[in-house]
């Protein structure tokens, strides 16, 4: 198991998390999404997964979301 945190911007309630929370679980080897909202700003999200993920496909899934993966 790896956890890895993730910058996501725009997310600014409950909403915004069940959202970004719902398309990162989609991902293959996903086992748990937790978000430390920052509302308007910068929130951390930590995806637990079986092996790190392609940042691409999280970028993607963020994207799904209506969000924006922060540069690494």
């Amino acid at each position: 198991m790896t956890t890895t945190t993730y910058s996501v911007s725009g997310m600014t309630c409950a909403h915004c998390t069940s959202a970004v929370t719902e398309e990162l679980s989609k991902l293959v080897g996903v086992q748990d999404v937790t978000i430390d909202l920052v509302a308007g700003g910068t929130s951390a999200v930590h995806v637990t997964s079986e092996s790190a993920l392609d940042e691409s496909a999280v970028r993607e899934a963020v994207d799904e979301a209506g969000y924006e993966l922060a540069a690494s």
